[in-house]
């Protein structure tokens, strides 16, 4: 994982007089899950929609698999894969027929059903996109942000207003995307997905990268400079409690 497929230098963003991203750099590596966290408006989203091309850069550089962001939008989204925060389908049509339109946006194609397979959506493939529930809906976005085989997939806190069987699900689903050689770039406000997940994380807080390290490094860092909590090491929690009394299947 040494080599940088996603190269951010000096990104700034401004809305008016407002900073919104303040001259950020980062590298995401291969193969890795990178996260970028922080509070509401401290410009992780403003900064995943520059790298992706739907965003005017107002300032710095960003280079995808060496593709300039800001003079080839267009051939970056070749190669990317985007899950929103709030994924939107067309009404009336079935999740087949979802897959092999985005796939034909790309000129794939697609075996649908071996999309849906993949994430556990196989048994919904006649349902209409608005019969989903949340749950199913992110796997769906995923499905269909992966028809084009991309590079790089960027997913903007995927997990959010989930229970937590679908939300260990998508953490699942997440580390397959990885496993299949795409990069995976996300945002999210869940310090213990972040911790399962990411390989590397960057905090930000108002426009700035303030940390990025590996989760383990970052609190090794922390436990240095002398925090300390109180000490309960428990061997589970309440959501494993919740998950065993009502079973690891997904809730469709």
């Amino acid at each position: 994982m040494s080599t940088p497929i996603l190269i951010v230098k000096g990104l700034k963003k401004v809305y008016d007089d407002k900073v919104a991203v303040d001259g950020i750099s980062f590298e995401v590596k291969k193969g890795e899950i990178f996260g970028i966290l922080g509070p509401n408006g401290a410009g992780k989203t403003t900064t995943l929609e520059m790298i992706e091309g739907m965003r005017e850069i107002d300032g710095g550089s960003v280079s995808v698999d060496g593709i300039d962001v800001a003079s080839d939008a267009t051939a970056v989204k070749r190669i990317i894969g985007v899950q929103p925060q709030a994924p939107a389908f067309q009404d009336k049509t079935k999740l087949t027929e979802i897959i092999e339109l985005f796939g034909a946006a790309y000129g794939e194609k697609v075996n649908a059903m071996e999309y849906l397979n993949d994430v556990n959506l196989g048994e919904k493939a006649s349902a209409f996109a608005e019969q989903l529930s949340g749950g199913q809906r992110q796997r769906l976005s995923i499905a269909a942000a992966l028809v084009h085989n991309p590079r790089v997939f960027f997913m903007d806190e995927p997990t959010t207003g989930l229970d937590p069987q679908a939300r260990r699900n998508l953490w699942a689903l997440t580390k397959q995307v990885r496993d299949k050689g795409v990069t995976v770039v996300m945002t999210t406000h869940y310090m213990d997905e972040a911790e399962m997940l990411c390989d590397r994380v960057a905090v930000m807080d108002h426009g700035k990268i303030i940390a990025l390290d590996t989760p383990k490094n970052l609190i090794k860092q922390l436990l240095h400079r002398g925090f300390k909590k109180e000490q309960q090491v428990e061997q589970a929690n309440l959501e494993d409690v919740f998950i065993d009394l009502t079973g690891k299947a997904l809730r469709d």
